[in-house]
């Protein structure tokens, strides 16, 4: 799978980030869940802006949430985002047309509900692409990776003390794509909407 090597790096980072941020002491073991830190996963489906159809998949998540911040910049979290997008190709699309993306970038909620937090999101990370060309008997595989940058959003509503269920959209921008024969270098704008859920180390993420 392609995301695997960044998968472990964004977590780590992560991890470090949340590291920094403890005492030097070990911390009581009542505190140790207290980790600003929420991990999920949902089912997501894209229009790939290849071809005309969608594209599904599944997306993991990792936000920290870091309660140090000032009163002006509660609700500024960092997030990291994984989508792997391989199956339900439209018939107008290649069979083995695949999307995947390990991102990374800053989200703004509002933490101001108990039960419902809307919230907004910049990301830059790495995009693959692969799919065929050609004649039927004698298709040419083509792989492409770009720096894929996105803007999205979407809403959390709280299903217990630390479940969140999410619904996720987010727009995506991929520079100097080549269509081969379809189009002229252009950017591909692939965009859809991801329904999942967040576990919430520290309980109730409210500020």
């Amino acid at each position: 799978m392609h995301l695997k090597p960044y998968l472990g790096l964004v977590v780590a980072s992560l991890l470090v980030l949340g590291a920094n941020r403890a005492p030097a002491q070990a911390p009581p073991a009542a505190s140790v869940a207290r980790v600003p830190l929420a991990i999920g996963a949902g089912f997501s489906g894209y229009n790939p802006d290849y071809g005309n159809g969608h594209l599904l998949g599944g997306t993991l998540w990792i936000d920290y949430s870091p309660s140090w911040v000032p009163s002006l910049l509660r609700g500024v979290g960092l997030e990291a985002e994984a989508h792997d997008l391989h199956f339900g190709q439209s018939s107008s699309q290649p069979k083995n047309l695949r999307q995947d993306v390990a991102s990374g970038g800053v989200f703004y909620s509002w933490p101001r509900y108990s039960a419902i937090r809307p919230y907004v999101n910049y990301q830059m990370g790495l995009g693959n692409q692969d799919y065929t060309v050609g004649p039927l008997a004698a298709p040419v595989r083509i792989h492409q990776s770009r720096t894929v940058t996105s803007v999205g959003g979407g809403v959390e509503f709280r299903a217990s003390r630390r479940i969140w269920v999410r619904a996720d959209y987010r727009y995506e921008f991929w520079p100097d794509f080549y269509f081969h024969g379809t189009r002229p270098v252009a950017q591909l704008n692939a965009q859809g909407f991801t329904i999942g859920a967040l576990y919430h180390f520290s309980g109730p993420h409210l500020h």
